[in-house]
């Protein structure tokens, strides 16, 4: 899978003056990107559960995806997923996988389907000491530009609930009706997007 579309932010590189040695920590500072958005791997699951579990957790008692879950989907389709780090630190990720479906089930929870061409969205979440500063927009608007990049890849689909419609109503998602997935006692909207014209967004949208 294509990774043209995902845009890495160098920092410059300092350097000290010769003679000067480098010390471990500055060594490490340097070397690790200042911004950096990439898929994940399994590798990365455990920092993206921590994430999830305290997002979720606190506000609803449950989590989209669990720990196995994640890597289920981080294994099978890590070019659906985009991850922001911080000087090597995860602080916000989203995770999808495709359906192959007009709408969402149940199965849409746990399922990749290869050859779909709905890109499902099962989770974003930002670390709790990185909220409030815009970082989940730019995360969402960096993974659509990546989605509208896949040539098979034709609409993104999520769902929400009700309070939370405007926020994705901002990137281009339309409510479709109730969502047929419910847990425990929550009810969600499904909302839907067309992936195209997402590929040629400027830079400057982010």
């Amino acid at each position: 899978m294509s990774m043209q579309s995902i845009h890495y932010l160098r920092p410059v590189a300092l350097r000290l003056p010769p003679g000067i040695p480098e010390t471990p920590s500055f060594q490490r500072r340097h070397t690790l990107p200042a911004s950096e958005f990439r898929c994940l791997t399994p590798e990365d699951a455990a920092s993206v559960f921590e994430i999830e579990r305290e997002a979720f957790i606190s506000a609803s008692g449950m989590c989209p995806l669990y720990l196995d879950e994640i890597r289920h989907f981080l294994t099978l389709c890590p070019e659906l997923s985009l991850g922001w780090f911080q000087e090597g630190r995860l602080v916000a990720f989203i995770i999808g996988s495709l359906w192959d479906e007009e709408r969402l089930t149940q199965e849409s929870l746990t399922l990749h389907r290869p050859g779909g061409h709905t890109a499902h969205l099962h989770v974003l979440a930002v670390h709790r000491t990185f909220r409030q500063q815009g970082k989940g927009s730019s995360l969402l608007w960096r993974y659509l530009y990546h989605l509208g990049g896949q040539p098979a890849l034709r609409r993104a689909v999520l769902m929400c609930e009700d309070a939370l419609v405007p926020f994705y109503e901002r990137f281009g998602f339309h409510p479709v009706g109730p969502c047929a997935i419910t847990v425990g006692p929550l009810a969600f909207t499904e909302l839907q997007c067309s992936l195209r014209g997402h590929a040629s967004m400027s830079r400057n949208s982010f």
